[in-house]
């Protein structure tokens, strides 16, 4: 696969705004959010639809659509940010025109519920996409100064990353020690088991999976491993990152239940390839950004991972 690299942002730069999944509790967190892009130097484009509602989604389908390639096709728009996640993007995946994007590379960024979009449009187009801060998420409050800095080095930046530090004196820790090198993809669980099947997940073969997720229980997260076991992704895979597994506990005090961590353990102690967990990834506040597409280092035995190229040109 050819792999496309979006062109870095520059001060000046329009930066889109869309809500591809579910919308903004409060329209004044995008406003919120379109001052702080402005602050830093850059003109904002809010999506027609942005703010729209159609239960838990941002409007129907068509009109989510609509903003995603109104903003690809704009040549004035050179970096697309989303506004949250939620639900609904798997539902778009299928009718989204990838020759336009595959036209149009820019920087595309969003977690959780934009993993669909961004498996789906790394597998068409070989674009790299960031798994990195959104505008009603964590651009209309005080970002914290750790994932802030990390992300707009990415995107700016046509110098090689390099090693990944984190908050905080945190650590990462070693469940399978040993050292992979592969192109980096992955993102919520739940979203990307939504794409086992389809099309529109990627191969798997030789590259290094990350994983995040919140507020699943821990028999769903196990149905939710267990998908990717029977495709055969563990063993495809070189390495795997575990990053937070945020409020994945049963609620229930009266029902009998396996730890989260219990359950992955039972799924990845003994994988043959490098595997790390504790990674600041994911549903929390100082959160790496991810440049799903390039290449890393994943080192477990030392516990650290280096990105080995820039993200963008």
């Amino acid at each position: 696969m050819r792999i496309v690299k979006p062109s870095r942002l520059k001060k000046g730069d329009t930066i889109g705004i869309i809500s591809p999944a579910s919308a903004p509790s409060d329209l004044f967190k995008i406003e919120k959010g379109a001052s702080y892009l402005e602050s830093l130097g850059y003109k904002v484009k809010i999506g027609k639809n942005a703010g729209n509602s159609h239960g838990y989604l941002a409007g129907k389908d068509e009109e989510r659509l609509q903003d995603l390639h109104e903003m690809f096709g704009d040549k004035s728009v050179k970096a697309i940010i989303c506004s949250r996640g939620g639900y609904g993007t798997p539902r778009l995946v299928d009718k989204i025109d990838y020759k336009l994007i595959a036209r149009h590379p820019k920087i595309f960024v969003g977690y959780s519920d934009i993993t669909a979009l961004q498996l789906a449009i790394f597998e068409k187009t070989g674009l790299v996409t960031f798994a990195g801060p959104m505008l009603a998420v964590d651009f209309f409050d005080s970002i914290s100064p750790f994932t802030e800095e990390m992300f707009w080095q990415l995107i700016t930046s046509n110098k090689k990353f390099g090693k990944i530090e984190l908050p905080e004196n945190e650590k990462i820790f070693s469940v399978v020690k040993g050292i992979a090198k592969g192109r980096l993809i992955g993102g919520n669980l739940a979203t990307l088991a939504s794409l086992a099947g389809s099309k529109y997940m990627p191969d798997m073969k030789n590259k290094i999976l990350i994983l995040e997720e919140i507020g699943e229980a821990p028999y769903r997260v196990d149905r939710l491993l267990n998908q990717l076991r029977l495709i055969g992704v563990f063993n495809k895979i070189s390495g795997l990152i575990l990053g937070a597994f945020t409020d994945c506990i049963e609620s229930d005090p009266e029902k009998k239940t396996l730890t989260t961590g219990e359950v992955i353990a039972d799924y990845v102690d003994n994988l043959k390839v490098p595997v790390v967990y504790n990674f600041s990834h994911g549903h929390i506040k100082n959160n790496i950004t991810i440049p799903f597409g390039i290449s890393v280092k994943l080192n477990a035995t030392k516990g650290n991972i280096e990105i080995t190229e820039s993200a963008v040109v």
